[in-house]
């Protein structure tokens, strides 16, 4: 068995951004990869997609953007070069292949069994981040097989479903793109819409996340009742195209048929709540107030910013509630209905009664034990790259000051 002071589980840029913030502490540690460095990109990701933040806000501990387009926004293969690119500078402990097995508490160390290596360590650092395992309703099984059906995390391109139709369930930033996406190559879509929150891609001049990082909006701490609530929260229409604002308008105006949460499948019949009035005027009402918020600081702080633009409130038609997807010549079914956490490998009572780990800014419970990369850990951007970082940064505080406290012990 072999030993360190701290094993991090995944080298996603929340792992990495650990082990960056541990060997600047020189903390002996390992990271554990069941792939390779920014697995999840590669094997979860459709093939056109680009980050939903512009690259200046790709800043991770000791490592940011160094290229000739700040404002535009990383490809799939080029983020993941970059962290790729992370991990070799300053020689970042990956071990890959090695999926965890089994996670435990035995004694004083925790114990972790892998695929090549059984570890026993001082600390664990949870960082499988926020999209572990795609959520398929139960609905789904009610669909007949001639329905081709995947989740968004398996989507690739247009080219590879079958011919006809589609049905995207989800309007989170995912489904609003694959949805877009599908549209364009010629196909008709129709999308689901559930709970969602839109923003502008630009706002007075500037990049939306240009805003919410220069006003400090991006550091909001988690406020609700239930921080685990927090973190369910539905991520932001948004795309990564500097000259394109993406919402639920935007795409009925180009022809994609919007419905409400779809609720109920027998067959090849789909039924959808009449909600999407009430779920657009609740995203309506949150933009509206962050908007009057980065207008009323611009005034406060003297900024420079343009005029506001003229903003409609969004307003659609009552929507189809049952859809005949075999009528319609809808052959195929993408859940973009978000995702899990799952940790079957984890045997250490931290877990609530949904399966999230329970923590209060990434620390569990469980001395020696955290968990990094989820939404609203510690901050609003938590889940964004840049907010990744900044967690690690405060946790490895956390860290370092346990495995010095357990160094005195054992001496």
């Amino acid at each position: 068995m072999q030993r360190t002071d701290v094993a991090i589980i995944g080298a996603g840029q929340a792992g990495l951004a650990m082990s960056a913030c541990l060997t600047a502490r020189c903390i002996d540690h390992v990271v554990l990869e069941r792939g390779r460095v920014a697995q999840r990109w590669r094997a979860g990701s459709w093939d056109s997609l680009r980050l939903l933040t512009p690259n200046w806000l790709s800043r991770l501990p000791g490592w940011s953007y160094g290229g000739a387009d700040p404002h535009g926004f990383m490809r799939r293969h080029e983020f993941i070069a970059y962290l790729s690119d992370y991990a070799d500078a300053f020689g970042a402990p990956v071990v890959t292949g090695a999926e965890v097995r089994r996670v435990t508490q035995p004694g004083a160390h925790y114990c972790i069994e892998t695929e090549r290596v059984t570890l026993a360590c001082a600390a664990v650092v949870v960082a499988t981040g926020q999209c572990e395992t795609p959520f398929i309703p139960a609905m789904a099984r009610q669909l007949s097989g001639s329905i081709h059906q995947l989740p968004a995390a398996a989507y690739r391109c247009p080219d590879a479903l079958p011919a006809g139709g589609v049905l995207v369930v989800g309007a989170s930033a995912s489904g609003l793109q694959i949805a877009d996406e599908i549209h364009r190559s010629g196909r008709r879509v129709v999308l689901a819409a559930g709970r969602h929150a839109r923003l502008p891609r630009r706002y007075r001049g500037h990049d939306i996340m240009w805003w919410l990082d220069r006003l400090g909006i991006l550091d909001d701490r988690p406020s609700v009742a239930d921080p685990g609530d927090a973190h369910r929260q539905p991520s932001l229409q948004l795309i990564g195209r500097r000259d394109r604002t993406l919402d639920l308008a935007v795409l009925r105006d180009a022809g994609v048929q919007v419905v409400g949460r779809a609720c109920a499948a027998d067959r090849t019949i789909m039924r959808f709540a009449g909600d999407l009035a009430e779920t657009t005027a609740s995203a309506e009402r949150k933009l509206a107030r962050m908007l009057a918020r980065i207008d009323h600081a611009i005034v406060q702080r003297g900024l420079v910013a343009d005029a506001a633009e003229p903003r409609a409130p969004l307003w659609l038609d009552q929507p189809a509630t049952r859809i005949d997807l075999a009528a319609a010549g809808i052959a195929t079914v993408i859940w973009a209905t978000g995702y899990r956490r799952q940790y079957p490998w984890l045997a250490v009572p931290v877990l609530d009664a949904r399966g999230d780990i329970v923590h209060d800014g990434g620390v569990t419970p469980a001395p020696g034990l955290y968990v990094l990369g989820l939404r609203w850990l510690r901050r609003r951007s938590s889940s964004f790259i840049d907010g990744t970082g900044r967690d690690a940064h405060e946790l490895a505080g956390h860290v370092a000051q346990f495995v010095a406290r357990r160094r005195i012990k054992a001496a």
